[in-house]
């Protein structure tokens, strides 16, 4: 599967954008995918977030360059942060691209919208993705991929996406490094012995001075003060200069990792972003403000469900562009004098995050790789684990937990029944499901199957029951008979094997299938 990436970076639009597309890269690179950036040169930014990290890049002419087109008038407010028209930016990118054939596309850019998208699928026969948060611009995707928290992400995009789209919403797909995944956690202290500050990876506006600041001059904060930037920023010269102005205070730049630096300060304070769910899923308390327009709906959000406390910058909340949130400095001095609110913002933010959204969102996007190989032993621990998980027993004709033994011994069993067939499902080495066929005395073949609980949503469901069939049917020669049971209220199996060719219900599906079918 290849897969190309566009994507920018600069002093106006930051590094965030690249940030996640590098760790959805990795993720898709590391489940066999073949995958390629196509970045416009817009000054340094994205080559020094790029440095060593190893990905192929194909650059696009920087906006200034002669050849430029001026842009024309496009719909999305942010059309500016491109540099050219949406019309060159896809021209340039199909031919970069075309001896490639990526067999998606995907687009982290607000500045490109519906046209982009229909161009660029029609001239590189592919589909696409689009990673967004705004739903201020039309959309035309088969995936739309916006990890923000919402209540209703199907509300907030109404009316923005043209034809069927599958929406992958919420902080469940948050593209977090591997790395957070096993990364410690932050181990919550009364005291407040130190605060970590990182605004972002730009800071164009040269906001982390003024948080230094308020830290120090009006919350009367004397611990140590961690202030992470990078060699982006042009306000790098004034940070320094604030940084050496207080003792206890040091300034790190380009941490190639940010999770230890989350987890060792008892108080963070930060942009919104990407960088606020590497937060919540280490346990860091955090207080999030606002510094692009993106974040100015999930902060009070996620506010209003106690992962985060929402601040505004400025004293005067006319001056700020989130004045309904109280003012940084007076929630400084209330977190750092109220334990429990520390503790509950901890709890609340990990229970949030897990740091396997840029796994789902991989499987997702190669899931017509999903392959299919023989159970064995060794698989018992985990097929044990998903059939105790509460969702999988939920619809399960036995509700009560299975002990592991007695799992084993069902196993081994069912292994040596040559009127059996158990199957793993992976995609890139990754288990995704596993699926069993009983061959009745009738003659039918009973199929039973599921997914991994933490895999949900993401399209597997249908690949897994048509393979297996595949699969099953070539070693069981002749024609054969599937049949299915199916627990009361659970729809979303009727629904897979109804649009999978069963006919029956609502409790018993049936579907005939012949050996050259």
């Amino acid at each position: 599967m290849r897969v190309g990436i566009r994507v920018d970076a600069s002093l106006e639009i930051g590094t965030g954008h690249l940030r996640r597309c590098m760790t959805l890269a990795a993720a898709l690179i590391s489940k066999g995918a073949d995958v390629r950036f196509v970045i416009r040169r817009h000054d340094t930014v994205a080559e020094l977030a790029l440095r060593s990290a190893g990905f192929t890049v194909s650059w696009l002419d920087a906006p200034s360059s002669p050849t430029r087109r001026a842009t024309e008038t496009v719909e999305p407010r942010h059309a500016s942060w491109a540099g050219v028209g949406w019309s060159d930016d896809a021209d340039e990118t199909v031919e970069v691209l075309a001896s490639f054939r990526p067999d998606w596309m995907i687009l982290d850019h607000y500045s490109f919208d519906a046209k982009w998208h229909e161009r660029v699928r029609q001239r590189l026969a592919c589909e696409v993705m689009a990673i967004d948060d705004l739903a201020d611009r039309s959309l035309s995707v088969e995936v739309l991929l916006d990890a923000n928290f919402s209540e209703d992400h199907a509300g907030k995009y109404a009316g923005r996406l043209a034809g069927r789209c599958q929406l992958l919403g919420g902080p469940r797909f948050a593209l977090l490094s591997t790395r957070y995944r096993t990364a410690s956690r932050y181990e919550f202290r009364p005291d407040v012995h130190s605060i970590g500050i990182f605004m972002g990876g730009t800071d164009p506006d040269g906001v982390t001075a003024r948080v230094l600041r308020t830290c120090r001059e009006f919350a009367g904060f004397r611990g140590t003060i961690e202030v992470v930037s990078t060699s982006a920023s042009p306000h790098l010269d004034q940070l320094r200069k604030a940084c050496l102005g207080w003792a206890n205070t040091t300034l790190s730049l380009d941490l190639p990792d940010l999770s230890a630096f989350y987890s060792r300060h008892d108080l963070q304070i930060g942009a919104g972003g990407t960088a606020t769910y590497e937060r919540c899923c280490l346990g860091a308390p955090t207080i999030a403000l606002a510094v692009a327009p993106n974040q100015l709906a999930v902060i009070p959000a996620l506010d209003a469900r106690g992962v985060l406390r929402a601040a505004r910058l400025t004293a005067d909340p006319d001056a700020d562009i989130l004045p309904a949130a109280p003012y940084l400095g007076q929630v400084i001095q209330a977190l750092v004098a109220d334990p429990e609110a520390r503790r509950d913002l901890s709890e609340r933010g990990m229970s949030m995050v897990d740091a396997r959204g840029a796994d789902r969102v991989a499987i997702c996007l190669l899931r017509d790789t999903l392959g299919l190989r023989r159970v064995t032993a060794d698989d018992g621990p985990q097929l044990h684990a998903w059939r105790n998980h509460p969702t999988v027993r939920a619809v399960s004709g036995n509700g009560e937990p299975i002990p592991l033994n007695a799992h084993m011994a069902w196993l081994a069993n069912k292994l040596a029944d040559d009127n059996a067939r158990l199957y793993i499902a992976e995609i890139g080495g990754t288990a995704v499901g596993s699926i069993r066929f009983d061959r009745l005395d009738g003659g039918d073949t009973e199929v039973s199957l599921y997914l991994d609980p933490d895999l949900p949503g993401l399209g597997l469901g249908p690949r897994l029951l048509l393979s297996g069939e595949k699969a099953v049917t070539s070693e069981w020669a002749g024609g054969t008979g599937f049949t299915a049971s199916v627990m009361p209220d659970n729809e979303a199996s009727a629904r897979l094997f109804i649009n999978c060719g069963y006919s029956g219900g609502p409790l018993r599906f049936n579907k005939a299938v012949t050996a050259d079918a």
